[in-house]
């Protein structure tokens, strides 16, 4: 997977908006989902597997647990890649990874704590389009007949509406779908949110996306930028008071915008 390091603002546009023209549809477009870490040297590592221990056998176990104490107001339906999202959009530990079709959604996550400005970060850059010509055929199928670039839980349910029946599907030739999850807040809106979701609970998506260097790239952000992203993402109202709508978020935003510049 290549590294791209960026020396200015307008680098950063280019290369994040890179390749986005699509010719059939005469617009700009882009197939790829961004991924925005303060540290360069973060993994890809999944909050299931952080857990340690056996956590592929938790996963079954942490989830029905999570649908069981779940309040009636935030059920998410019958679907269980709807209640995974569900999960994870609420901070349990699963197998999916946050990721946005924004690249400025992404920057500020790059740039969202000043207590890493001292470090190179990163933004994550994966060709979903590319990534899908991987899938077993089933999941093409679907995702052919419905002209889509990611899946929906709808989609998915078609091929496979357990845990254990998706996995199988990858037994042989792991692969990442990206899941577009329902609205089910403003913060999901906002953040223009997607999530991919390996075929394994033990895959890890930077290894797998080594195996594959033509469906994704890392452009790295020099620890020297970060301020200019920060104070230009700030004019572009692209803030915590906009992706974490409520007072949590707007707290959030004016202590980091009245903290004065060390």
């Amino acid at each position: 997977m290549p590294d791209i390091r960026v020396s200015s603002w307008n680098e950063l546009q280019e290369r994040l908006y890179e390749g986005s023209w699509q010719q059939d549809l005469r617009r700009f477009r882009s197939s790829y989902a961004f991924r925005g870490m303060p540290d360069v040297n973060d993994d890809l590592v999944t909050g299931l597997a952080r857990l340690g221990g056996p956590f592929e056998q938790t996963e079954p176990h942490i989830l029905r647990a999570f649908r069981k104490y779940a309040r009636p107001e935030e059920a998410a339906g019958t679907s269980l890649w709807n209640w995974l999202a569900l999960a994870q959009h609420h901070g349990l530990p699963t197998r999916l990874l946050d990721w946005t079709y924004s690249p400025y959604v992404a920057l500020h996550f790059v740039v969202e704590t000043m207590d890493t400005f001292d470090r190179d970060g990163v933004v994550w850059c994966v060709d979903y389009a590319k990534a899908n010509a991987l899938l077993p055929e089933v999941l093409k199928q679907v995702a052919a007949r419905e002209c889509a670039g990611v899946f929906t839980a709808e989609m998915l349910d078609e091929a496979a509406r357990s845990l254990g029946d998706f996995d199988a599907l990858g037994k042989d030739n792991p692969f990442v779908v990206f899941l577009e999850p329902p609205s089910l807040d403003a913060r999901i809106v906002n953040q223009f949110a997607l999530f991919s979701l390996m075929s394994s609970p033990t895959a890890r998506l930077d290894h797998w996306l080594d195996q594959h260097p033509d469906l994704s790239h890392r452009l790295i952000v020099p620890k020297e930028l970060k301020w200019e992203v920060r104070d230009k993402l700030d004019q572009a109202n692209v803030t915590e008071r906009v992706l974490f709508p409520g007072l949590d978020g707007l707290s959030r935003w004016l202590k980091r915008y009245y903290t004065p510049k060390t």
